[in-house]
């Protein structure tokens, strides 16, 4: 179930109650024995370390078959609190590489690609989830009944207090409708009643200067007005071509009718080649260290990472432990 998927949506929290929901590639790292499942990212993304160190609940949608491995069509959402480890060791780092090598392709070896991938191999940080709760419904529509595992589904969370700035448009919706045109994979995403991030699959019906006209499992939709984030990305196999925008903004929910008015929009488009993509990541990683390192970003996350160490963590493991395995087929 968790093993499969080459991409998934993986929501956080922001310190005004809004989520922030973006694509990441897990390569398949999940253990049910440790009650985890896993992604990495970069020092050179460092406000997302810094909301999930300030406040980790963390949710993973499953929510892509294409490219992967995965053999079922179930829609999976894992919501958890997440851990931090700034610097993995050398075995977590090799046994990363291969993993990918199954996803992603072989890695490029020799005295120029080690040189220019040595940042992006081994200065990644992984977010290690555990599942307080793990919801699966039947199909990618996340429609119909869910079977939950670990914490009970709670009930929908109250209203928000709207921004001091308001709740309309601040980027231009009929742009932002123009950049998702292509992209096939949209999600929503906000702060559930029990603090941990919702994220639910939602089709895009029309747009005015209001904002976008959302469809989505009724179930799933809370009424009322709150911050949430959107998500609309596209990737072809290896991660090759990926596309993402990512944006932020308020959702309003009447009747069943939702409509989602962007306040903030920011998006990447890697071109389908890989080797050009190779080459960007690697340039990438680098200069993503050296400027972490020259602006205090490293000695920060490290000192936010010590503090909630010392502050610990309650672990229940019963979602991960408990919820039922899928096969997948992995195949190079």
């Amino acid at each position: 179930m968790f093993k499969g998927d080459l991409t998934v949506a993986a929501a956080y929290l922001t310190p005004a109650g809004g989520a922030v929901v973006t694509s990441v590639s897990p390569v398949g790292l999940a253990d049910r024995a440790a009650n985890e499942v896993s992604f990495t990212t970069s020092l050179g993304f460092p406000k997302k370390l810094e909301r999930i160190l300030h406040n980790p609940r963390v949710s993973l949608a499953y929510h892509t078959r294409e490219h992967g491995f995965a053999t079922h069509s179930h829609y999976v959402l894992a919501q958890g609190r997440a851990a931090v480890d700034l610097q993995p060791s050398a075995q977590r780092l090799a046994e990363l590489m291969d993993a990918s090598e199954l996803f992603l392709g072989r890695t490029k070896r020799g005295g120029v690609w080690d040189w220019l991938l040595r940042e992006y191999h081994q200065n990644r940080v992984f977010v290690d989830v555990h599942p307080d709760r793990i919801a699966v419904w039947p199909d990618l529509s996340a429609s119909g009944p869910a079977t939950v595992t670990g914490a009970p589904w709670p009930r929908h969370p109250a209203e928000q207090e709207p921004p001091k700035n308001g709740t309309t448009p601040r980027v231009p919706v009929a742009k932002l409708a123009r950049q998702i045109a292509a992209l096939p994979h949209r999600l929503l995403a906000y702060q559930g009643a029990d603090g941990h991030p919702v994220i639910l699959p939602v089709t895009v019906t029309g747009h005015d200067e209001t904002g976008l006209r959302l469809a989505a499992s009724s179930e799933l939709l809370p009424p009322g007005g709150r911050r949430a984030g959107f998500l609309a990305h596209g990737f072809q196999p290896q991660c090759v071509g990926v596309s993402m925008r990512t944006v932020t903004g308020w959702l309003t929910v009447e009747d069943g009718r939702a409509l989602y008015a962007p306040h903030t929009s920011t998006g990447m488009t890697a071109p389908p080649n890989r080797l050009v993509t190779t080459v960007a990541n690697g340039l990438l990683a680098k200069q993503g260290l050296r400027r972490a390192q020259r602006n205090g970003t490293t000695a920060r996350l490290h000192d936010l990472a010590a503090r909630h160490r010392a502050q610990g963590s309650e672990r229940q493991p019963t979602a991960f432990e408990d919820a039922p395995a899928q096969s997948t087929r992995p195949q190079r």
